[in-house]
């Protein structure tokens, strides 16, 4: 019996018809262990897992294989998303154990759900010799195996406990952060480390605020660097827009081809911040073209965006996405095809397998003359219809509210850095307003979705699919993500709605998910117990719990003046602190926050009749300070706490700025507010 087919999770409906027993997450599963007095065995994955679907494939799809997992044990599937509790736990218990962690995650555990045997992909007769090996000691050496599931569990206890060391996160520290990054700076192929290289999208917002603050060039040349060679690397569709998770090599060629809507809603953030504080071209069209992805190949209408696009097609990575020079000849003809070879390096050897080459850009086109920046646009646009018509990955299709909370976020910044900008005369204005336009709708769509759908009684779950919101409960990185987003979007429209929702957001956060000390845990209070309850404060390929809900605190505490709020924050940021100047890798959404504490963060409040157009509220997104909120809207506009009691100066519009709660005299001219904000 299978009983995945009514899972919400794509990953789980994945693994509905093999031959194995496969149980949900859930009580009744433990149950059945302890009935039969046989071990669980939790399997962990998700749908856009290259080397998920390979055990898959060698392994679950096995009549042979399921036999065994069936005689002796009972086996739950986790889609490692939907679950990041359940997640953080094993793999805790997985890096502990092995001293290296991924997926798919590999668990064995008592029927109390006590690990005591840890790994991750297994080839078939590994998998089989395993499992033998597992019932064997489970049958003849058991208070070994309880053992050895006692001191798992003291390890991974240790591993996640709280009110450890706390110190402010101060200039110093941010700044000694940040020379330890430029210290393992790959100077020749931008980003960190070598391979495999993830996009380190959260310590370039961290650098990008670091540089604004300090004017240190080095932080904002690392981030431009790192930033064009991404762009200008296979990680990144040259078709398309948008970014694949991580590249297999040190100069970002070849890429794991699974596009994560997290990655590239932080990886827009960048983009849109580098373009707002340089004007940069390449950064410019590369948040645009990142913008377009999400609303056209991401974002499910009436609702939010998907999860993710998968790392494979029909069970082969790359088959969408790589060429030879024949086929890019056979799509264009024999001149374009050529010039489309070298333009993006497409070699008879290939940089890829098989002789196929994932596209890059071998020079820059943005600065290059408009004729050639038609054809570049022209070849694009023929390749892409040709790569259209390929059989394309398939779409984890289920909404998470935080990554839906980080896209809205970014949406909503590049909609004001895309606003700054506007101008008629650009020669793709009309594909820029476009773009604008399609991703604004995306994005209320989407904050709308989590508002009406993801929200329960008050408390937000963390899936969907489809329209119907799924049974996991929201952790704490969908509470600050999301809170983060509604302070974003109330800052974009001037609608109170948003602040309102994100403070009802940020109470129940402090309410249910608060540790000793002022950290904070992943999982609510009242949620379902674990092994141990999961408090990571590192920030990993997405901002930890902690971190996010910091970023919320922050911007909400502006946005209303309310001080309980900073001092949360404050308290939390401190929780982090110790790590920060050791592994700034692993703390840079932290870090990016602290450095808006640092800066104030400014409160800039623009009454106006015309806060889309006014001069004003321009300068005032161009140049906000890190972190700094910006509102715009009539005077005492309801629900708008930033222009209670703030009136025109003479009829005239008028910029009120503050700065930690510390005002100066509004002022009525662009010259008098770029130099009070500089």
């Amino acid at each position: 019996m299978n009983r995945l087919v009514d899972a919400t999770s794509p990953y789980l409906l994945q693994h509905a018809d093999n031959p194995v027993d496969w149980w949900p997450w859930s009580d009744d599963a433990f149950a059945e262990a302890k009935r039969r007095d046989v071990p669980v065995l939790i399997s962990v994955g998700y749908a856009a897992c290259h080397w998920c679907h390979v055990m898959a494939h060698e392994s679950f799809e096995n009549a042979q294989v399921g036999a065994l997992m069936n005689d002796n044990f009972v086996s739950i599937k986790v889609d490692r998303e939907e679950r990041p509790d359940v997640d953080a736990v094993y793999m805790t218990a997985t890096q502990a154990m092995t001293g290296q962690g991924g997926w798919p995650m590999t668990v064995f555990a008592t029927p109390d759900g006590t690990p005591f045997f840890c790994g991750t992909y297994f080839p078939r007769p590994n998998f089989v010799q395993l499992l033998q090996s597992v019932a064997t000691a489970w049958r003849e050496q058991r208070e070994a195996v309880l053992g050895q599931g006692a001191a798992v569990v003291e390890a991974i206890g240790g591993a996640q406990a709280v009110g450890g060391p706390t110190a402010p996160l101060d200039a110093p520290l941010l700044d000694a952060a940040a020379t330890k990054l430029a210290s393992e700076y790959d100077a020749t192929n931008g980003g960190f480390g070598g391979a495999p290289k993830f996009p380190p999208h959260m310590n370039l917002l961290f650098l990008l605020r670091h540089h604004q603050r300090t004017g240190d060039p080095g932080s904002l040349e690392i981030t431009r660097h790192t930033a064009e060679a991404m762009a200008r690397g296979g990680i990144y569709d040259q078709l398309a827009g948008g970014f694949a998770r991580y590249s297999v090599d040190a100069h970002w060629t070849v890429p794991h081809f699974e596009k994560m809507l997290y990655d590239n809603a932080l990886l827009l953030r960048v983009y849109t911040q580098l373009w707002r504080l340089t004007g940069d071209p390449l950064a410019r069209r590369v948040a645009r073209d990142t913008a377009r992805f999400l609303a056209d190949e991401l974002h499910r209408p009436g609702q939010g965006f998907a999860s993710a696009l998968d790392a494979d097609t029909e069970g082969v990575e790359g088959l969408t996405y790589a060429w030879t020079p024949a086929q890019l000849v056979e799509a264009l003809g024999e001149e374009d095809g050529r010039l489309a070879a070298d333009l993006f390096t497409v070699t008879t050897d290939g940089t890829f397998e098989h002789g196929m080459s994932v596209l890059k850009l071998a020079r820059d086109v943005d600065d290059a003359a408009p004729e050639v920046r038609a054809r570049w646009q022209q070849v694009v646009g023929r390749l892409l219809a040709a790569r259209d018509t390929r059989p394309q990955p398939a779409l984890d299709d289920k909404v998470v509210a935080a990554w839906n909370g980080l896209a809205i976020t970014a949406i909503a910044e590049f909609q004001q850095v895309a606003a700054v900008y506007a101008s008629p005369q650009d020669e793709d204005a009309n594909l820029m307003d476009g773009v604008t336009i399609v991703a604004d709708g995306a994005m209320r769509q989407a904050a709308e979705h989590l508002a009406t759908v993801h929200l329960v009684d008050g408390r937000l779950r963390r899936v969907s699919r489809d329209g119907k919101v799924g049974e996991p409960a929201g952790v704490l990185e969908d509470y600050g993500c999301v809170a983060e987003a509604f302070c974003a979007l109330h800052q974009l429209t001037g609608e109170g709605r948003w602040l309102t929702l994100a403070g009802d957001l940020l109470d129940t956060a402090l309410a249910h998910f608060a540790a000793p000390g002022g950290a904070f845990y992943d999982t609510a209070d009242d949620a379902e117990r674990l092994v141990a309850r999961p408090a990571d404060p590192t920030d990993n390929a997405t901002p930890s719990g902690r971190s996010a809900l910091i970023a919320g605190l922050v911007a909400y505490s502006a946005l209303t003046g309310e001080t309980r709020y900073r001092e949360a924050a404050e308290a939390a940021l401190g929780t982090v602190a110790p790590i920060v100047g050791k592994h700034p890798r692993f703390t840079g959404y932290a870090a990016m926050v602290g450095e808006a504490l640092l800066s104030g963060p400014y409160e800039i409040a623009v009454v106006t009749d015309d806060p889309a157009g006014d001069p004003l509220v321009t300068a005032a997104r161009r140049h906000a300070p890190p972190g700094a909120v910006v509102v715009a809207g009539r005077p005492d506009q309801p629900g708008v706490p930033l222009l209670a009691d703030r009136p025109l100066v003479d009829g005239r519009s008028a910029a009120y700025v503050c700065r930690g709660f510390v005002c100066q005299r509004p002022v009525t001219s662009v010259e008098d507010l770029v130099a009070e904000l500089g």
